[in-house]
């Protein structure tokens, strides 16, 4: 099965980059195959694998794609396991397996689904403070990984210009570089940003897979 928002995520993510790159007509019916498939996680991702090598024009969305199978994972997969699984061995050995996998997009929607399972209104400094939970000793590892976007909250307040020059100054191996600037952009606007996609996209740097981005988090709300 595949959870009903995962599913308007997929559609919305091709869309988004469809408007910018190309994307082959079979590229959406592949990937309903691939997340509604009654096999095991690791199969789906070889099979999710499979479609982006067969489709080089997608390899930008393949790590958040892989996050949007993870996310369907929780919500639908694992009804059918039993009901401590996520707790067993077998996927302790299937995080070790994927650690290098998805990206921190996946962090947003599972809070984006805590806010719609909790209503609560979704918003940066919840996100960061409450969900993340930088502020607390323990989780030192998150607040390295987000000191971007924690030195930088006052951006939802600015232009998508200021944004993504901000996000060009971030070092290429950070965990946020691509990210930054969709997210960024998407927690600006729930804050009441009036200001187009258009905007958005004529501050892009990578105008295709910026809107995918922002199309799956607004999809998935």
């Amino acid at each position: 099965m595949i959870d009903p928002k995962v599913h308007a995520a997929i559609v919305a993510a091709l869309k988004g980059f469809n408007e910018y790159e190309p994307v082959e007509a079979t590229a959406h019916p592949r990937f309903d195959e691939v997340f509604g498939s009654d096999a095991d996680f690791l199969s789906k991702v070889d099979a999710l694998d499979a479609v982006f090598d067969d489709m080089p024009q997608l390899e930008p969305l393949r790590e958040v794609f892989f996050d949007l199978l993870m996310i369907n994972f929780f919500s639908e997969d694992v009804k059918k396991l039993e009901e401590d699984y996520l707790e067993t061995a077998e996927w302790e050995s299937i995080e070790e397996q994927t650690i290098d996998r998805g990206t921190e997009l996946l962090n947003v929607l599972l809070y984006l689904n805590e806010c719609r399972d909790e209503d609560i209104e979704p918003s940066l400094e919840d996100f960061l403070k409450e969900f993340l939970l930088v502020d607390e000793d323990e989780f030192q590892d998150e607040y390295n990984i987000y000191e971007p976007i924690i030195a930088n909250q006052i951006l939802i307040e600015s232009s998508e210009s200021e944004i993504q020059r901000i996000a060009q100054t971030l070092p290429k191996d950070s965990e946020l570089a691509e990210l930054f600037y969709p997210v960024m952009y998407f927690f600006k606007n729930l804050q009441g940003g009036t200001e187009s996609k258009q905007a958005f996209i004529d501050s892009s740097a990578e105008p295709a897979f910026d809107s995918s981005v922002y199309s799956i988090l607004t999809a998935f709300k």
